[in-house]
Formats: C-alpha cells, sequence, structure tokens
C-alpha cells in the first residue's frame, strides 16, 4: 500500500468525537459542575480532545479544566469510559478521571472561562441526573460508583453499563 492510498483509506474511515473531563468533590461528597453558556444543562469540567495535536485524555481532563476553572490539577485515575451516541453528530468517547476532594481554598481559587462558562455549583450526587443532560448524569454516577468501590474503570454505552 503506497502512502497515497493509506492517506485514502484513513480519510474513509468512520469519525468518533472524544472528550475528557475531571470529576472533582468536596469533603462532603458534592460534586462540582460548571454551567455552559452555548447549550442548556450543566457538564463536569471538560472538553474536547485535540487528538490532532496529539493530545491524551488525560492531558485533555487538565487542559480544559485549567482553561474552564483556572485550576491546573494532575488528574486521577480513569474512572469511567463512556460510548455515546448523539443526533446529528458522530459518537463521542467520554473519559472521566478523577479530579479528587478540593479543599475550600481551592474552591474559592475558581476563575470560570468567561467566554464558555456562566457558573459552578457543587451538587449531591442524588441530583446528578436533574443538572446533566442525556447521558452525562448516568456518567457521573457511574464514575462515582467507580471511585467508591475501587473496581476500576466503568465501561459504559450511553451511560449504562455495557455489559
Amino acid at each position: 500500500m503506497t502512502t497515497t492510498d493509506y492517506a485514502t483509506y484513513i480519510a474513509g474511515l468512520p469519525r468518533v468525537l472524544a472528550a475528557a473531563a475531571a470529576l472533582f468533590r468536596d469533603a462532603s461528597g458534592r460534586v462540582l459542575i460548571v454551567e455552559p453558556n452555548y447549550r442548556e444543562g450543566w457538564a463536569l469540567p471538560g472538553g474536547t480532545i485535540e487528538s490532532d495535536t496529539g493530545e491524551t485524555p488525560r492531558q485533555a481532563a487538565r487542559r480544559e479544566t485549567a482553561e474552564e476553572i483556572g485550576l491546573d490539577l494532575e488528574p486521577g485515575a480513569l474512572l469511567a469510559v463512556d460510548w455515546s451516541h448523539g443526533p446529528g453528530r458522530p459518537p463521542i468517547v467520554a473519559y472521566v478521571y478523577d479530579g479528587g476532594v478540593l479543599t475550600d481554598e481551592r474552591f474559592a481559587a475558581i476563575r470560570l472561562q468567561e467566554e464558555e462558562l456562566l457558573s459552578w455549583k457543587l451538587i449531591d450526587p442524588a441530583e446528578a441526573t436533574r443538572y446533566l443532560p442525556g447521558t452525562l448524569g448516568p456518567r457521573v454516577l457511574a464514575a462515582l460508583d467507580a471511585l467508591s468501590t475501587g473496581r476500576g474503570p466503568a465501561e459504559l454505552e450511553n451511560g449504562l453499563p455495557a455489559r
């Protein structure tokens, strides 16, 4: 196969989007969520993986967290991977990393990226599906379960266990 043939082959392959986020909590177990200005609902700090530049999911979670909320923290363990379908777009592979338990001082240091975010708040895990649209609520609950049980990352399809 020539270089041109290989490039044509690659160009014809199916596409998938990829995103990464960090799951931050406070000492009482509440989850940090952010309110985007470009769509309805809330989200975890995170965003698109810039795979064209060689960025990895872990690097994207750290970069996006620093950009969105002003905290440059190394992500912890991978908690969940979700293959999520959606109307009008290719599937998204969403990675959720443990952001850890933040101190009051870290919360006070949050600085929102005003171009994308309106606000942030802490919610009880029981409120996840109320605030986080679509598959994101169940994804966060699965990530919290993986964290509490220590069973390793949750493998999800559209927010639900893959098996």
